[in-house]
């Protein structure tokens, strides 16, 4: 345990950036919150391995005045997925189930293309939006796709055949939360708390009632007007729900799909799990096994995995690994680079929301600025 102390001080002696180069950086991500106007952004970098900077600018909460500090934990959106499918990879470890198994019978009712009623969707199929399977019917509730609660059941799925073609939807992941929650036995937010979060000593979860309201980041929705509207559905109390919840099946409420609360250096804790191969600090969460099949493009044109994608427009030079959020004005970012051990953790809790090939402009400006001053 020694030698492993002190080759992490070491490590991160090595990878410390001077003063200059902080000083650089944050006053080009100043400049960066000016042209977009922004209310408030977090950032964390790691460098060999290692966390070597995080920071808070701007605003927490802009109605009372308040600063954004590093304590403040944001709903991350669809960085959430990660968790929900690192959780399914150690059940799938602990041989629960298999990728390959027909989700009509993980999730309990019939999940099949009516085009296609002869292919089975599988689990890994869900995993990664190669089901075929759409959010035309919203995904707050199963009933959206459940053939005994929608008529236009049907309307959720694609023209393409499942396994052929790639669309990204939400309904996909609110699904494998319920499958979470048959497998394991436990109530899919206090899994992942009981399994990810506090294994890695992670201060976050899904259940807002679970959490300090006052370590919330107020997200921010941008109109055509620059004007910014408080977003108070994104921590929205589930009290009522959760006293009529129905084990594998009212599990939406937590939204394993994007529901995640949490702060931009446990999140880059997190990160650095995955970008070791599935432990951190000596704590193994999924096996290396697990962790590369999750960062493994399925759908090769769009780089997506099993909640990990692979860009490599991001920074230039460099195909990075990870996955954005948005919803309720709020824009996140995780994104490392699992050989040379460097990752950038960016979230903004409103801004103008532009994008530029698919990626915020806030977060895509933010991600390069933290690479060329303190990686690079």
């Amino acid at each position: 345990m020694l030698k492993y102390l002190i080759a992490v001080i070491f490590m991160a002696t090595l990878a410390s950036p001077t003063f200059g180069q902080i000083q650089k950086a944050e006053q080009n991500l100043q400049s960066i919150i000016k042209q977009f106007d922004v209310v408030g952004l977090s950032v964390a970098v790691v460098k060999k391995g290692e966390i070597i900077y995080t920071h808070s600018f701007g605003m927490k909460d802009i109605e009372n005045n308040l600063p954004l500090t590093d304590q403040n934990i944001f709903r991350i959106a669809s960085i959430s997925k990660s968790f929900t499918a690192t959780s399914i990879m150690q059940l799938v470890e602990a041989k629960k189930l298999s990728l390959q198994d027909d989700f009509s019978n993980l999730v309990g009712f019939k999940i099949s293309n009516p085009k296609f009623p002869n292919t089975v969707i599988t689990l890994k199929m869900v995993l990664s939006h190669t089901s075929s399977i759409n959010d035309s019917q919203g995904y707050f509730t199963l009933d959206a796709i459940d053939p005994t609660k929608n008529a236009d059941w049907a309307k959720c799925y694609n023209d393409y055949e499942p396994g052929k073609g790639y669309q990204y939807c939400n309904l996909n992941y609110n699904m494998i939360g319920t499958v979470i929650e048959k497998k394991s036995g436990e109530r899919f937010d206090t899994y992942v708390k009981n399994h990810i979060l506090t294994p890695l000593k992670l201060y976050g979860g899904y259940c807002v009632d679970s959490l300090d309201n006052n370590r919330f980041a107020t997200l921010y929705a941008y109109d055509s007007t620059k004007h910014f509207t408080a977003s108070p559905a994104a921590y929205a109390a589930r009290k009522e729900e959760i006293k009529n919840y129905v084990m594998g099946y009212s599990t939406p409420i937590f939204s394993p799909t994007g529901g995640m609360k949490i702060s931009a250096s446990d999140l880059a804790k997190y990160m650095i799990m995955h970008m070791n191969g599935g432990s951190y600090q000596g704590v193994k969460i999924i096996s290396k096994k697990s962790s590369a099949l999750m960062q493994t493009p399925i759908s090769d044109e769009e780089g997506y995995g099993l909640a990990i994608s692979n860009l490599n427009d991001l920074i230039s030079g460099k195909v990075m690994t990870g996955h954005t959020g948005s919803a309720y004005g709020l824009y996140s970012a995780m994104f490392f680079h699992p050989k040379e051990k460097f990752g950038i953790v960016v979230i903004t809790n409103g801004c103008n929301g532009t994008y530029t090939n698919g990626i915020s402009d806030v977060l895509r400006s933010s991600l390069n600025s933290l690479y060329d001053n303190l990686i690079k």
